[in-house]
């Protein structure tokens, strides 16, 4: 098997699922309810994401100095990305930005153990 084939098909299969992560950070930040989920969204974009396009970037370059720029840049990434969503919860729950939380009740499960159907919301009129 030609080694260069190899190299093209990690390289094309690290930046498609790369790809695919940003695109469900991306989905993530919309979709998704409050300040402290959207946080994870962006993590996820951050760290699973680039990273993986970083690494893909690494296997087309091959061993030279820009393989070790990309590997410093995904460094610092990992370890700067998770630091910063932690930061900004942090701030946010020290600013009285209240999570919202879905607490289950022992009455929620059924005998299985799995999740009973949610009860109709009370009436406004």
């Amino acid at each position: 098997m030609n080694p260069e084939l190899v190299l093209d098909v990690l390289t094309g299969l690290f930046l498609v699922s790369g790809a695919a992560f940003v695109a469900i950070g991306g989905i993530g930040l919309i979709r998704l309810p409050d300040f402290f989920s959207r946080t994870h969204g962006g993590g996820i974009t951050d760290t699973m994401g680039a990273g993986l396009v970083l690494i893909g970037l690494m296997f087309q370059s091959g061993i030279s100095l820009v393989t070790i720029k990309l590997a410093i840049i995904l460094f610092f990434l990992l370890v700067t990305s998770p630091t910063s969503c932690h930061a900004l919860s942090k701030a946010a729950l020290a600013e009285g930005l209240v999570p919202e939380v879905i607490e289950k009740s022992p009455r929620d499960e059924d005998d299985e153990g799995r999740n009973a159907p949610p009860e109709d919301p009370p009436s406004t009129q």
